[in-house]
């Protein structure tokens, strides 16, 4: 059994951002542990498919996301980007499909404005 009595403050920092990153980690509802790597005050996070490719990517800070984050589909390709500041959305989202790219503004991560664009056809000249 652990004895945090005597346990270092930095050590004990440590232990509780990891295991606010353990219990954000099942917010995300993840199959696969995501690889994390310090970066100065920043936890970066990677989720990967089955497949190998990447699932997502952020960073955490204080157990809160934080940061720019981004979100792939199985084949590599883009399907959100953004950012959070002390674990709320802000800002302009982007989000892509097969047909469409929606823009959404956040405010105190709630919605502000959306704008979409569709894909026009391909005009053959």
């Amino acid at each position: 059994m652990l004895d945090i009595k005597h346990l270092k403050p930095t050590t004990m920092k440590k232990l509780l951002i990891l295991g606010a990153l353990a219990i954000s980690g099942f917010a995300f509802a993840q199959v696969a542990k995501p690889v994390l790597e310090q970066e100065g005050n920043l936890v970066k996070a990677t989720y990967y498919y089955d497949n190998g490719q990447i699932q997502q990517q952020g960073y955490f800070k204080d157990g809160k996301v934080e940061g720019k984050w981004v979100s792939y589909d199985q084949n590599g390709n883009k399907k959100s980007i953004g950012e959070y500041a002390n674990g709320q959305k802000t800002g302009k989202w982007f989000f892509w499909n097969d047909k469409a790219l929606s823009e959404v503004d956040y405010s105190n991560s709630r919605v502000a404005s959306v704008k979409a664009w569709k894909q026009d056809a391909l005009v053959n000249k």
